[in-house]
Parts: C-alpha cells; structure tokens; sequence
C-alpha cells in the first residue's frame, strides 16, 4: 500500500514536507515550469473571464474557443495537421489507442511500455504482441510472424521510457513500420520540452515523424492535460472514437489557456534545457562515484537501482532525514527484484542543491 507525502506550498526545486523545506529530486517538472508566474497569469485570467469548468463533454455542449486555440497551437508545436486535448495523459493513451485499434488489428508493444500504453491495447480488444524492450531485431521477427494476419497493424513505444529513462530506437521502428506497412505511435511523455529542437521533443530530435503523437502538459510544460496529434483525418477518427474524450467532461478553459502559455515558454526553453542536462550528468557522475548503481543514459531520468523493495522504500526514508525527496518506485510498477529510486532533477536546481542531494545519498548509505 502507497501513502503519498503531503506537499504545502507550489511544486518547485525544493517543497514544504511537515514544515521542512526538502530538495525535490522526484518530480516531472523538468524545466521547473509548474510555478511559473505566466502559465498562472493565463489560467487566472481565462478562470476569471470564462470560469472554472467546461461543464460537459465537448460533443455535448460544445467546444470552446480556447480548446480550439490551445490544439491549434498545440499541433503547429508538433508539426502536425490537427491536435486533440484530454484531460490527462491517461485518458489522451487509452482513448487513442482504443479509437484507432479494434479486433481486427494487431498491435506490436515494447514490453517496458507505460500502464496508460497497456490499458490503451486492452481496451482497443486488437491482438497485442509484446516485443523485448528497445529491441528493433526482435519486433521485426514478430513483425514478419504476425503482420500477414491482420488488415492493419500499429507499433506502439515510448519514447523516452518513464521508468528507466531509456530511448527508444525510434529511426529503425520508423523503417519497420514503413516495411511491414504499420503505423507507428509515440508517447513523448518525458521527451517533449526536454528533448529536440524547441523542445519538441525526440522524435523531432531524430528525425522520425510518427503517424500518431501523444504529448502530457503535465511534465515538462508544467500544466496538465495532454494531446493526440497527427493528421487531420486521423484525430477526426479520435474526436468521434476515443471513449475517454467522447464521455468526459471537457478540460477546463483554464487549462486550454495554461496549454498555449506552456507552449510558449518551452519553445524559448533552450537555457533551461541545457541546465537541465547539465544538473543530470552532474547527479549521474556523482551517484555513480558513490556506488550507486546506475545504467548508462542521457536522459534526465535516472533510475537508481536498490533491487529489494524494502531496502528502497528505507533508503528513501534516510534521504527525507537528510533533507532530500525522493521517492522509491517497486512493484507491481517495476519488476520484483528492481526496485529503485527514480531521480529526476529539474533546471531549476542549483548546484548547492546538487551538492546537497549528492551528500544526503552519502549519508544514506551509511
């Protein structure tokens, strides 16, 4: 059983625990945008004027001129021809993948994909076949097994992997989508503000352009909600398909407003995504000269791997004592045996705040 930490005050580089002001190393606010003052002014001021909620779903009353604005902005940022907001990126996976799948597909998986990924294919009732995580030789073997036997087929990843930090090998999945004639859907959770030119994210960075992206505002953008995007007939198929968009309460115009600042700030991020890899490597280079074990990587997400739950969820403990929150991740979300503490700095942290965390791991494996 989980008991989440009580947090007073805004999410930022350090947070109020009990009274105590404690380093935050275990946020997905990566460009420390959550509590920043023009995202707030936006919300505030679409509140104020238009009111808090959206009151239905928007096949039911309508679609308000600021979600039309925020998916417009939203897909010119990912270079697509439409964009379609949900609520959260839960809702923007499942309801993608169920409206676009159905028994007649096959869906080939990367076996490390996010809970929202999985509960998405079994909803859509398509054949799922899980491929080795980042393991283009293996899914192309399934490939040429399983693809006959369907009339459409979608390869679904990750693309930077929210647990291990890891990328995914997105060039060679684009070749075996093309070669096998399967579309190709990417979650750019962890990677959209952090990665790519502006921020948009590693399928940008790589030069890969998906037939499906799905983009969460609740990280790097320091909002919430999410987007599907990707060609207009396609989100069109979304907007009158996906359950979790069709009967749901539409995102409220304060968060459609909230979207369209985000998108405005990561796009000038360039400073602040460079501090962020820099904070990374220096947490990547000290951990591993403690001991810790680390696996190699780029990503700001650095799983640090303790192995027995328990011995996680203590060392976290110790490192709270010592003024650092970080929290330990261990199954059912990772496999038993690889229970670890996901670190993920923000650039907003300073290097006092490095040098803190680095001597509170020191003392926690005393």
């Amino acid at each position: 059983m989980r008991e989440p930490r009580t947090i007073s005050g805004p999410q930022g580089p350090t947070v109020l625990i009990e009274g105590r002001e404690v380093v935050c190393l275990c946020s997905n606010n990566y460009l420390g945008l959550a509590q920043h003052p023009a995202i707030a002014a936006a919300a505030a001021t679409a509140s104020t004027q238009l009111g808090f909620g959206a009151a239905a779903s928007r096949h039911v009353s309508g679609s308000m001129d600021l979600h039309l604005e925020a998916e417009r902005r939203l897909a010119r940022f990912a270079q697509t021809e439409r964009a379609l907001l949900f609520a959260t990126g839960f809702a923007a996976n499942t309801g993608a993948i169920q409206a676009l799948a159905d028994a007649g597909v096959v869906i080939f998986s990367d076996e490390l994909n996010h809970a929202s990924l999985i509960d998405g294919c079994r909803l859509s009732r398509a054949r799922v076949i899980r491929f080795r995580h980042r393991d283009p030789e293996h899914l192309a073997s399934q490939l040429r097994e399983h693809r006959a036997a369907a009339p459409a087929a979608i390869v679904i990843t990750e693309s930077v992997f929210s647990m291990d930090g890891d990328l995914a090998p997105l060039r060679a999945l684009r070749e075996l989508c093309n070669r096998h004639d399967a579309g190709l859907l990417v979650d750019e959770a962890h990677a959209l503000g952090v990665y790519g030119p502006s921020g948009r994210g590693l399928c940008a960075r790589e030069g890969v352009v998906p037939d499906v992206i799905i983009g969460t505002l609740g990280k790097a953008f320091g909002t919430a909600g999410a987007f599907v995007a990707g060609a207009s007939e396609l989100i069109r198929l979304v907007e009158n398909r996906a359950r979790s968009y069709i009967f749901s309460t539409a995102p409220s115009p304060s968060l459609a407003a909230a979207a369209i600042a985000a998108t405005e700030l990561v796009e000038q991020a360039e400073p602040a995504r460079r501090a962020l890899f820099e904070r990374a490597s220096g947490l990547r280079a000290g951990l591993t000269q403690l001991g810790y074990q680390l696996p190699a990587g780029e990503s700001p997400v650095l799983p640090v791997i303790i192995g027995p739950a328990e011995a996680t969820m203590a060392i976290s403990a110790r490192l709270l004592e010592q003024g650092v929150f970080v929290h330990g991740i261990r199954p059912p979300t990772v496999a038993p045996g690889t229970s670890r503490l996901r670190v993920t700095p923000m650039a907003t942290h300073t290097a006092e705040h490095i040098g803190q965390a680095l001597e509170a791991f020191r003392r926690a494996r005393l």
